[in-house]
């Protein structure tokens, strides 16, 4: 077994694999994951341990140690960057972060704007319309939200966005990097919900504080499905595309996302109604440009 020092997700860990495995395919996943997918050979201090070994898919979970058990020929693929990247979740809540499913950009004042909103929502669109207007990507549906003695930060995420071709509207969407890039964190300003849909006539935005209890139920799911929500692919596209649960949630973690959402709804916090991501995309510039 060989020992290196994994920085993904913006935590480290020490990262235990088998000898002589190829990790090429995991490496070339590094843009595809909110602060990369990166090893090296330095010393690793860190308190998160996994370690992969190859086998029947499995996964274990032993104080602060993911063990992984991988096919090897799905070792050698880039799942092994997505099931690490899972495998460090804990770790990052303990460090008071979280993986989210929202797109992020930073208004051209500063703030971050935090778009949420279900797959189909338009928040990949109405982003790439704000940067056309000298808003700044911080990432496309997976982002690294943070709590801080200062309050709430967003950490960059998925570097690229999968962006349809209006003319082969039923092939797979190639992804495409996203520029203007952010560099590093910056303080949370704004959160908004989307929807856009042709059949609404004005682009509006309403306000979502005090939360609704279905919004909280919205929330709850937002911060908890990379622990338990929703299980990471373990085998790659032969066999069983999904493996179990992973257990890796605590009573403790449940509480401080349970505190989060009280966080979350002391922010700036809207609705945001419109037609199309261009109308969305002016109504945002025009909020923000009015302070």
């Amino acid at each position: 077994m060989s020992v290196h020092r994994l920085l993904t997700g913006h935590v480290c860990a020490r990262l235990t694999l088998p000898e002589q495995l190829d990790t090429t395919a995991a490496g070339a996943a590094d843009r595809a994951l909110p602060g990369g997918w990166t090893l090296t050979e330095a010393p690793a201090t860190e308190a998160a341990d996994i370690e992969v070994t190859t086998g029947a898919a499995a996964v274990t979970v032993a104080g602060d140690t993911v063990r992984l058990r991988l096919h090897p020929s799905v070792a050698a693929s880039d799942t092994l960057a997505y099931v690490t990247y899972t495998a460090l979740e804990r770790a990052r809540q303990q460090q008071r972060m979280v993986t989210v499913h929202a797109t992020a950009l930073h208004a051209p004042g500063g703030q971050v704007v935090l778009l949420l909103g279900a797959k189909g929502a338009g928040k990949t669109s109405t982003a790439l319309a704000l940067a056309e207007r000298g808003w700044v990507h911080a990432g496309d549906d997976l982002v690294v939200l943070a709590e801080t003695g200062n309050g709430l930060v967003v950490w960059p995420g998925k570097p690229t966005a999968a962006i349809r071709d209006p003319h082969r509207p039923l092939a797979a969407k190639p992804q495409h990097d996203l520029h203007p890039f952010a560099a590093g964190p910056a303080p949370l300003g704004w959160i908004v919900r989307m929807a856009v849909h042709p059949n609404l006539t004005t682009a509006s935005l309403a306000p979502a504080v005090p939360l609704s209890v279905n919004e909280r139920l919205r929330l709850h799911e937002m911060l908890a499905r990379y622990i338990s929500g929703l299980p990471t692919p373990l085998t790659g596209t032969v066999g069983a595309p999904y493996g179990p649960v992973w257990p890796l949630d605590t009573p403790a973690l449940a509480r401080w996302r349970s505190h989060l959402i009280t966080v979350l709804e002391g922010c700036r916090f809207h609705y945001l109604y419109a037609p199309d991501p261009e109308s969305a995309a002016d109504l945002l510039t025009k909020e923000v440009d009015a302070g």
